[in-house]
């Protein structure tokens, strides 16, 4: 494998785990659901991406072909991930989730 390829490998893996370590930081130390909602949504989303992205970087040049899985992989989490987590900020402001004081907009308080 030329030693560009596995730069470039390496360094979508690196930026992929930063964006999804990143992401698992937030999930964690964010303190209500609506502020919670955006690390695995966004930065994780974008670290699994990286990570896929060189993944098929790497089985494209191994196996002499294109490899598609990992690209369609990525497009259905690209897809999923802002629906599901529009799905659940709608259900979460129905059943008026309680908030953190730094959260901006409240609908559902008068």
């Amino acid at each position: 494998m030329p030693f560009w390829l596995e730069l470039l490998i390496s360094f979508l893996l690196i930026v992929g785990s930063v964006f999804a370590l990143i992401g698992a930081v937030g999930l964690y130390r964010l303190p209500d659901f609506f502020m919670r909602l955006h690390g695995p949504t966004k930065a994780t989303t974008l670290g699994v991406g990286g990570i896929i992205l060189a993944a098929m970087i790497f089985f494209t040049y191994h196996r002499q072909e294109f490899s598609g899985h990992e690209l369609l992989i990525t497009f259905f989490l690209f897809i999923t991930a802002p629906v599901s987590a529009h799905m659940m900020a709608r259900a979460a402001m129905q059943l008026k989730v309680r908030l953190s004081a730094r959260t901006q907009g409240r609908p559902w308080e008068e």
